[in-house]
């Protein structure tokens, strides 16, 4: 992965572009992010989480 910093002259246009950066990925990618989060938070509760399963189902939603 690639660092870049941008400087931003408001919070809301560093919102915007985490959003815009976020939206632009493809899903499979945004489900890695998330999975990769929720890894991380396990990791900090220790042994605790150690019952938890990973699971994970995408599912495709039907257009009306």
């Amino acid at each position: 992965m690639e660092r870049v910093a941008q400087v931003f002259t408001s919070f809301a246009d560093a919102d915007n572009a985490d959003e815009e950066y976020y939206a632009s990925l493809p899903a499979s990618e945004r489900v890695n992010v998330l999975l990769d989060l929720i890894e991380h938070y396990r990791e900090s509760l220790g042994p605790a989480a150690d019952r938890f399963e990973r699971v994970c189902q995408v599912t495709e939603l039907s257009r009306r």
